[in-house]
């Protein structure tokens, strides 16, 4: 009974404890510096940085107390009940889009941290917890911390058209759960320079840096050592970047383009802080016996410190090395080990478990949740208790997805998830910190400032000024012009309702072809499946699909046609839709008519008569002659000839018919033909989105520069049938839609007006008279 009474009045004593800590924190705030350190849930979980206050003291008082007391009621909860699992990347999407609905961003909570790594139980973490209370968590003062606005520096070596695109998806997990600016140095050859570049100046995340060093410069330093590693000599380039990286780069966490991040990317910055003596390598143990020479018989690895290091993820010293002649050190060991090993298996990280047999003492070894190395035969089950304790997961095994493993499918759900995540949720500010000024981002803020948001067309306006993310070459491209300069290359744009005209048209086009596609995240990865699932598409090298993400409510037909019209590599363009079939070789006839027509030194715009048909089953024509049949018997139509004749009426389809030799006509009123012209001829105007006038301003931009329409008398393009798009849907069934489209007409028209003078005047008149 005594016992029990005892029991009773510690458990009083302990919750008048715990009552008592905000009463506590707020005499520590009033008398103190106000600098309040978050309360960690763990004693080895990394503290938080300051909150820097950006207002009055008073805010900045009544900011710290909101957050001081959050923290008790997470470490009450915590007291109460087992520890719940971290929160699945898919509710913090849900919760984003809430946000960004709302108008409202919300600080997220710290993640957590468990530094020995080995994953403990529920009943450990909730004894920390309580010695952490208790302040017998005397490891919490050490724990390092980075700071709020702390510029952390990654560097990624990436390479070709699939590094390209495996890399986003790391990218996306990294900031995901960042609240650190970012720097991104990139170590590419010039593909991967070109389509992340042009990425990451699109997606505009704020507080986020990119730099690019060329590879092909870094060759050099590598060639000579003879590497069977699938990766080539881009696996060898993490050697030599204390050259490439800028001087006065101290440190550096170094990654590969297969890695996911399932935490806040500061922790694993701040372990530099653990870093003693000579240490300037951080590295993780390997977790497969390939450098215990045992995998099979007469199996020679690279020297190794027993089960040796992965260099997936390394934070490097940079200045410490230079210190030490890292490159000298590494190149004698290479040239020594060369003599017997003849080869690098592993690339890089041969060599770096080779000069650290040597010199011990330059590794500090990382926990192994830093990089559970997903191959075949691993330990890396052994390296957590819990999926939830995992911070970085390596996806190190050329089978990838489909690697063995009794998590594999939290570790592909969670991959899955980043892969196909909106980025566009990321573009979150980080707010507190001071940022470089985007001089890009500023004049777009400025221009959208400057439109009327009571204007009844704002919507169809602030379109025209939207930065869609974009990513050029989503799969390899490869083709080299025709020497003779008369090479030309088909351009489309499609959205995922269309993606099965794709391998019709390859079949129909033998050259290349520039398409952009209007896509989700998810519907990105679902047409990558569909491709990389065809033949057909899988045969052609020569085709560039260029990713334009969704964002805002309108279909961006011209900015489509843009950025597809921007990819071609050959001196003319084929200006085509995806719903229309080109007659069998078009291709090769368009390219003898720039000989015949002079196109090279003329502006010509040459017109291939367009058809269309009702039935889905349709005999294609191989001839003029069988489509003049077939049009005969009414199994074809001249386009659109029963809804909009105007738009290819002067084609003068009659005199088509009978025609031998090419043939000029005339602009007209709302003339929109498919034709081919040079490269450099204008673009689209992005102001008409969705439905209405998007190709018959072009044409007329062609015609008030003088371009002369030239008809081909044996050229067609028949459109095959399909669903109404949800564009001209709204054109016909929303008033204010029409009135907008009729707006922007006339303001184009004054447009073209103030570009052209006198000559386009015409334009407005016929508008009028019609």
């Amino acid at each position: 009974m005594l016992g029990l009474c005892r029991g009773r009045r510690k458990f009083l004593a302990f919750s008048l404890f715990l009552l008592f800590i905000p009463a506590l924190t707020w005499l520590y705030l009033s008398v103190g510096n106000f600098q309040v350190r978050h309360l960690p849930l763990s004693p080895l979980e990394p503290q938080s940085s300051p909150l820097i206050g950006g207002g009055g003291e008073r805010q900045a008082l009544e900011l710290r107390m909101r957050e001081v007391e959050e923290e008790n009621r997470a470490l009450r909860r915590e007291l109460r009940q087992p520890p719940l699992s971290p929160s699945r990347p898919q509710q913090q999407q849900q919760q984003q889009q809430q946000q960004q609905q709302t108008g409202h961003h919300g600080n997220r909570s710290a993640p957590r941290s468990n530094e020995e790594g080995t994953g403990d139980s529920g009943r450990q973490r909730h004894k920390q917890v309580v010695a952490a209370v208790a302040g017998n968590g005397s490891e919490c003062a050490h724990q390092p911390v980075v700071d709020k606005c702390e510029t952390i520096h990654l560097a990624i070596v990436c390479a070709g058209y699939n590094a390209s695109r495996d890399v986003v998806t790391l990218v996306k997990s990294v900031l995901f759960h960042r609240r650190n600016p970012l720097h991104f140095h990139f170590i590419t050859d010039s593909i991967a320079q070109r389509i992340l570049a042009s990425l990451f100046h699109t997606w505009m995340v704020p507080a986020v840096r990119v730099d690019f060093y060329d590879a092909d410069e870094l060759k050099s330093e590598v060639s000579w050592i003879p590497n069977k590693h699938y990766s080539g000599i881009y696996g060898l380039m993490k050697l030599v970047l204390t050259k490439a990286l800028p001087s006065d780069l101290k440190q550096v966490i170094v990654l590969d383009t297969d890695i996911t991040f399932a935490t806040d990317i500061a922790e694993l910055w701040a372990v530099f802080h653990k870093f003693t003596g000579q240490q300037v390598l951080g590295l993780v143990e390997n977790q497969s016996d390939w450098y215990l020479g045992n995998l099979w018989k007469n199996h020679r690895p690279w020297p190794a410190l027993g089960r040796g290091f992965n260099t997936g993820v390394i934070l490097l010293l940079l200045d410490r090395l230079r210190k030490l002649r890292w490159e000298q050190m590494w190149r004698l060991t290479a040239e020594r080990e060369l003599m017997s090993m003849l080869s690098t298996s592993l690339a890089d990280q041969d060599i770096f478990n080779a000069v650290i047999k040597q010199n011990p003492f330059l590794v500090h070894q990382l926990p192994c949740f830093w990089n559970v190395q997903l191959s075949d035969h691993t330990r890396s089950e052994k390296c957590y208790r819990d999926v939830a304790d995992l911070k970085v997961i390596h996806w190190n095994s050329p089978k990838k997805l489909r690697v063995k493993n009794k998590h594999v499918e939290f570790f592909r759900n969670l991959y899955l998830t980043f892969l196909e995540y909106d980025g566009n949720l990321l573009r979150r500010e980080l707010f507190g910190c001071p940022s470089e000024t985007d001089h890009n981002s500023e004049n777009l803020q400025k221009t959208l400032l400057e439109l009327d948001e009571d204007d009844p067309c704002y919507e169809f306006r602030r379109e025209r000024f939207t930065v869609h993310r974009t990513h050029l070459y989503f799969l390899h491209y490869e083709y080299e012009p025709a020497a003779d300069n008369t090479d030309v290359t088909l351009v489309a744009q499609l959205s995922m309702d269309r993606l099965q005209m794709l391998e019709a048209i390859c079949k129909h086009w033998e050259g290349p072809i520039s398409l952009a596609l209007y896509l989700s995240d998810a519907e990105a990865q679902q047409f990558l499946r569909y491709a990389q699932g065809s033949e057909v598409l899988m045969s052609r090298s020569n085709v560039g699909y260029h990713i334009v993400y969704k964002e805002g409510q309108f279909y961006p037909v011209n900015l489509l046609r843009n950025v597809a019209m921007r990819q071609v590599n050959t001196p003319y363009i084929f200006l085509s839709d995806i719903d229309f079939l080109p007659m069998y070789g078009l291709y090769e006839y368009l390219r003898k008519s720039v000989v015949q027509l002079d196109m090279g030194s003329t502006k010509k715009a040459l017109v291939v008569p367009a058809f269309e048909t009702l039935r889905y089953r349709l005999s294609f024509p191989k001839s003029k002659a069988e489509l003049l049949s077939q049009l005969d018997m009414g199994t074809l139509f001249t386009f659109r000839y029963h809804v909009w004749m105007k738009g290819h009426a002067p084609t003068n389809f009659a005199k088509w018919r009978t025609a031998t030799t090419p043939y000029r006509v005339q602009w007209e009123s709302d003339f929109e033909p498919y034709v081919m012209v040079r490269r450099d001829s204008p673009e689209y105007d992005r102001r008409f989105v969705g439905f209405g006038w998007n190709k018959v301003s072009h044409i007329m931009e062609l015609d008030a520069q003088e371009y002369e329409f030239v008809v081909l008398p044996n050229a067609y393009m028949i459109h095959m049938p399909h669903a109404p798009s949800f564009d001209i849907t709204k054109f016909r069934s929303s008033k204010q839609y029409r009135v907008c489209l009729k707006t922007l007409k006339e303001e184009f028209q004054q447009d073209m007006s103030r570009r052209y003078g006198f000559t386009a005047l015409k334009y407005m008149t016929v508008e009028h008279n019609s």
